[in-house]
Formats: C-alpha cells, sequence, structure tokens
C-alpha cells in the first residue's frame, strides 16, 4: 500500500478534473474559508492535537456536492476537541457526546460536525459492531468503507489544506469508480452494510462498482443477514430516492443482495412462454415505473409504492390458451402481501402501510375510468377511496406507462387526462374526497334508540352508498330524510 499526500496550491490555474467535473483551487480554499474551519484549527492548534475533515465532505467538495455535514477526525481525544471548538463558537452551538463511542456533534446554525478520535477496528464474525482502540490517521483510514470516502484534508494551521489520499481516492473520483481500500473480502465481512452503501453511492453518484468489489460483494452477500432491517431499510431508502433509482435496484439484484432482502421482487424477474405467447419481465417493467416517477415526485413512500405495485402478479399468474397470460387480481394480491413484507422489514405500520396499500390496491382502477361511458358513480367512489392519495395515484397511473409503442403512451397519457378532468369535475360537484356521511352511527342509535349492532352499520353503510352513487347529495337534509325513508321500510320505527 502506498501512501500519497497532494499539497494543494491555492493558485488561481489549479484545476481538478473529476468524472466531468472541474474544480478550480480557489473554490476549495473558499469552501474551507469559513468560521467554522478557522475555529477548529485554531482549537486543534490550541490542544497540540493532528486535525482532519474526512469522508463524505472531502468527497462531495471534490465533486461539487453540498453538503452540510462535516466530518472531523483527530489523533487524540475528540470528544474534548468538540468541547473546546462549541466553547468557542459561542452561545450559537451545541455541544452533545456519546462516551460509549467516543464521539461528540456539535451543531452551529445549520451545520454538523462529527468529531472523533482516529481509530483502528477489529471485528466478529457474527457482528457487525467493532471492537475499536485508538489508532493513527492511516489506520482510521484503512477502516473506512470506500476509497473516495477515505481521503482527508488538514486544518492544522502549519499544513493547512493538505489533501490526504492513501489509496488514490481521487483517481476513484476521476474515473467514477467504487473501490474498496483493502481487501474487499475483509471490507464486506467485517461490515456488511458496506455492500449496500456501494450500490447506494453508485446509485447516488452515478458510478460503476470496480469488478474486483463488485465480485466481493457477490461472495459475501450472505453477511447482509446479521445486519439490522432497520440500517437495510435507511440504505434502501436512500437508493430509493436516488435519481434513477433503478441503477440500484439492478445492482442489488445482479449481485444477489436483492433476494435476500426482498425475495419478492426478484420472483417478479424472468419471462415465461407457452404456446409461443411470452409476458414482459415485470421486474424490469416495475423498474421504468419507478424510474417514471423519480421524475415527477420525491416522494418516498409513493416510490415504494410503485416498486410494489405489482408485486402481486407472480401469485396469480395464470395461462389461458385464448387471453394469453393473465394477472387478474393482482393490485388485491399485492395489497394482501404488504403487511408482512412491512412487518419483516421493520417498516412504519401506521398510515404509511395504508397509504402504499391503497395506492397498490387501486392501481387499476383509473384506466377503466377513461371511458366515456364510465358512470359519475365510479368517479365518486375512485374519490372517496383514494382521499387525498388521488394525485399520487393518477401519477402513478401515468409512470405505470411503460410501452416502447408512442402512440401507445400518448393514447394512455389521453385517457388519464380525461379521468383528471372527470375526478376534478365530480370532487367540485359532490365534495366526496374524505367524507364522512352527514349521519353518524351515535347519531343512528340515538335517532332509533338502538345499541352498537350490525343494523346501525349496514344503515349508515346505505347512506354512504347513495351519496355515491348519486342517490342524494353529500348534505344533511338529504341523508336525513335518505335515512327515516329506509328505517321505515325495515320496520325499524
Amino acid at each position: 500500500m502506498t501512501s500519497l499526500i497532494l499539497l494543494l496550491l491555492f493558485t488561481s490555474d489549479f484545476f481538478l478534473y473529476l468524472c466531468g467535473v472541474e474544480i478550480e483551487a480557489s473554490y476549495i480554499k473558499k469552501k474551507l474559508s469559513g468560521p467554522i474551519f478557522r475555529v477548529i484549527s485554531e482549537a486543534a492548534d490550541a490542544m497540540g492535537l493532528e486535525t482532519y475533515i474526512v469522508g463524505g465532505f472531502v468527497r462531495d467538495m471534490a465533486l461539487h456536492r453540498p453538503s452540510k455535514d462535516i466530518d472531523v477526525v483527530t489523533v487524540g481525544d475528540g470528544i474534548a476537541l468538540a468541547q473546546e471548538v462549541a466553547k468557542r463558537l459561542g452561545k450559537k452551538a451545541s455541544f452533545a457526546f456519546f462516551k460509549t463511542y467516543g464521539t461528540a456533534q456539535v451543531k452551529y446554525n445549520d451545520t454538523e460536525i462529527e468529531f472523533v478520535g482516529a481509530r483502528k477496528e477489529s471485528y466478529t464474525r457474527d457482528s457487525r459492531n467493532p471492537v475499536v482502540e485508538p489508532g493513527t490517521l492511516q489506520e482510521d483510514m484503512e477502516r473506512r468503507d470506500f476509497t473516495i470516502n477515505a481521503m482527508a484534508i488538514c486544518l492544522n494551521a502549519n499544513r493547512f489544506g493538505e489533501w490526504i489520499d492513501p489509496f488514490d481516492g481521487m483517481q476513484d473520483l476521476e474515473d467514477c469508480r467504487i473501490k474498496t481500500p483493502l481487501n474487499p473480502d475483509i471490507t464486506f465481512s467485517d461490515d456488511p452494510l458496506r455492500m449496500l452503501r456501494a450500490v447506494r453511492f453508485a446509485t447516488q453518484l452515478g458510478f460503476f462498482i470496480a469488478p474486483d468489489t463488485f465480485e466481493a460483494i457477490e461472495r459475501n452477500a450472505s453477511r447482509i443477514e446479521i445486519i439490522s432491517k432497520e440500517r437495510i431499510v435507511d440504505e434502501l431508502n436512500k437508493i430509493i430516492l436516488a435519481p434513477r433509482p433503478s441503477i440500484g435496484l439492478e445492482l442489488l439484484e445482479q449481485t444477489g443482495l436483492l433476494q435476500l432482502i426482498l425475495p419478492e421482487l426478484t420472483d417478479l424477474k424472468g419471462i415465461e412462454t407457452k404456446e409461443g405467447i411470452g409476458h414482459k419481465d415485470n421486474f424490469s417493467h416495475t423498474l421504468a415505473v419507478l424510474d417514471n416517477l423519480a421524475r415527477t415526485t420525491d416522494n418516498l413512500w409513493l416510490r415504494w409504492a410503485a416498486l410494489f405495485h405489482d408485486v402481486g402478479k407472480p401469485r396469480v399468474k395464470r395461462f389461458d390458451p385464448k387471453l394469453g397470460w393473465t394477472f387478474h387480481g393482482h393490485e388485491y394480491k399485492g395489497k394482501k402481501m404488504l403487511k408482512s413484507i412491512f412487518q419483516r422489514m421493520k417498516f412504519p405500520l401506521d398510515d404509511r402501510l395504508r397509504y402504499v396499500e391503497a395506492l397498490v390496491s387501486l392501481h387499476m382502477r383509473p384506466i377503466a375510468l377513461s371511458d366515456e361511458e364510465v358512470t359519475d358513480s365510479a368517479i365518486r367512489r375512485l374519490l372517496f377511496d383514494a382521499g387525498d392519495a388521488t394525485e399520487e395515484l393518477m401519477l402513478l397511473c401515468e409512470a405505470d406507462i411503460t410501452s416502447k409503442n408512442p402512440d401507445k403512451v400518448r393514447r394512455f397519457l389521453h385517457n388519464f387526462k380525461i379521468v383528471r378532468s372527470k375526478l376534478k369535475e365530480i370532487e367540485e360537484k359532490d365534495r366526496v374526497r374524505n367524507f364522512q356521511p352527514p349521519i353518524d352511527g351515535l347519531e343512528i342509535m340515538e335517532l332509533f334508540n338502538l345499541p352498537p349492532n350490525r343494523i346501525v352499520g349496514e344503515l349508515k353503510t346505505a347512506i354512504k352508498d347513495a351519496i355515491l352513487d348519486g342517490v342524494i347529495p353529500n348534505d344533511y337534509d338529504a341523508a336525513h330524510a335518505f335515512l327515516m325513508q329506509l328505517a321505515k321500510e325495515k320496520n325499524i320505527v
């Protein structure tokens, strides 16, 4: 292993070329000119501590990406340095330390600075939690996940701006490559979460994973089982929120990680042919839908709904000699599968689950509503069932158009434009989105001196259906008159 220390000369004609991005040294100097870096430098020198900015902030500085989170490593007591920095920054700064981990955090305005002492790590086979000991800067760089995150800039006054790059991370940035500093098998076996981080960085940055690193992920994929679901989901969320999330999902599938994490998605993969009739690859289609949706929204749970919208198809797939391949009811099967998936992955079992369930179960409905003969009742029922998610449902349906036939795409988009117009018209007229029947169960019980029972529920449902079907308008007087007539017919009064 060869160490490379590159001293940045702050001259106007010094440039770095990284992934097609041109970076001027004066820009880097400007990034280090703020009060935070000056205070850290002064505090470190006063305490006699060798101190560096490391990791993502350095990488993002080189890539001209904004970053408000700063990681600082000092060869010594990181908590003591953080405390001194917070003291020097004054009342606008807050200080917190985590003695167990040997780390501290200083918040100043909208910037977070994490402090830690340089360390070396060793792992046991059954845990990603390392045994940590104080170490040198070199040992601290060696323990980092990727070469592009294993660079540092010195903040001490006598070496201010000195760029430390022991693993040629700058070259990997220039080549748009994700690579581990040391043996990738050891890196991933020690901390399997790094496999997901490799996929995440490749997705977010548009980089490729170096062949030896990629092959090591394939070999060590099963190690992901020791990682908590919460940490896995955190990385998955970042992948799904990327501009082109399909890159990450493809990489997860190719490395074998997706089969271990979300086998329901890999079940979508493949094309089956019978009697010369085949169906599309539903995995590729799903990723295309997700990418389409990513162009219109950064709503995380809407993107998850896109990823799961066809998850029920493998369970209901049938071949009919007359119809070909069918997937009837896949939206309802998919909805039923979601709760167990959410439970296994430690997703929140709250309104976010119900939101995804609703979108998955309803995503086929708007297609039928573009028919000119569709009734107002069908539109009302979609508004009622989708509620506040109506707009997101339409975005999902439009993203679901992945045909390579431009005429077909135009036809579907035109049809959905008709649906949007009908939804707007009916909502303005009837106000049925998220409505509750004007008369609730408690009033029904009081009117007819009934205890809580099945009849009360039936009467309340009858009022709701009458409004949705257009039998009565959505107002109290009409609902009351309808209820009294219905009660009379049923001999309740």
